[in-house]
């Protein structure tokens, strides 16, 4: 019979400290949350917004708790996708973990769902993350070790998983495409990447403020954990998928909703 294994320390086990990250729609929301964790945990970040300014505030904000830059960047164009890559990589040789999370909503009744709507959702939601990864493979395999993969994680939704109350036909097509696109990546970029998606059920965050400020305490209420979403529930979840404790994970997705979606 083998020896038994030692231990490994949890500071140890879910260390991210010294890696770089990349976390696109970092300047706010739940990619605000996901960036402030790395930050924290000692890992250098870089975030990617669209607008200038609104990349600049996090930048400033979050460099107050550690390692962080940013770049302006419009992700739902190949040619956008692109260029943020190669601007990442002009000052990172290596990145160890890319954070899918930049995202667009569309809610509207079934008759003015125009296609329009559609393209600007699925662009970003769905374009943007596919492109973004295959430009940033090069510094994820540059970063990928046999016992440490590079990770790729995609942010998708619950409402990709379970049918939302309201009518945001675009949005939700767009996150369950996202999961299979997350399981699909998974097969191909094994062993030496790992792909995983998070799906997060309601956080406050710019795109869910006009849904909790009218529905957020029966949103609540329906949650079998009776709550809605903090920072450090996502921001651990993350830091979880990005650490030596989420090595042997791939193809996953994980809701991070209360149980809303799952046992709601």
């Amino acid at each position: 019979m083998s020896e038994p294994t030692t231990p490994t320390p949890p500071h140890v086990l879910f260390d991210v400290a010294g890696k770089t990250v990349v976390v696109t729609g970092g300047s706010r929301g739940i990619g605000r949350m996901i960036a402030g964790g790395f930050v924290a945990a000692g890992a250098e970040v870089v975030i990617a917004s669209r607008k200038a300014a609104a990349v600049d505030a996090a930048v400033a904000e979050l460099s107050a708790f550690g390692t962080c830059s940013g770049l302006a960047a419009d992700l739902s164009t190949e040619e956008g996708a692109r260029i943020f890559a190669e601007a990442v990589a002009a000052d990172h040789d290596r990145v160890h973990v890319l954070v899918n999370n930049a995202g667009a909503t569309w809610g509207a009744p079934l008759a003015e769902h125009d296609t329009a709507s559609w393209e600007r959702v699925l662009d970003l939601n769905v374009q943007g993350v596919f492109h973004t990864t295959k430009f940033f493979l090069p510094m994820l395999e540059a970063a990928s070790t046999a016992e440490d993969p590079a990770r790729v994680i995609n942010i998708g939704s619950i409402d990709g998983i379970h049918v939302p109350v309201l009518e945001s036909y675009s949005y939700s097509a767009s996150k369950a495409a996202v999961h299979q696109l997350t399981r699909h990546l998974a097969r191909h970029l094994a062993p030496g990447i790992t792909v995983n998606a998070v799906a997060p059920g309601p956080f406050e965050s710019k795109m869910m403020a006009a849904t909790l400020d009218a529905f957020g305490e029966q949103i609540a209420a329906s949650a079998p954990l009776k709550r809605i979403g903090r920072p450090d529930d996502m921001a651990g979840v993350t830091l979880f998928l990005a650490s030596r404790a989420g090595s042997y994970l791939t193809g996953a997705i994980i809701p991070v909703d209360g149980g809303i979606a799952t046992v709601g």
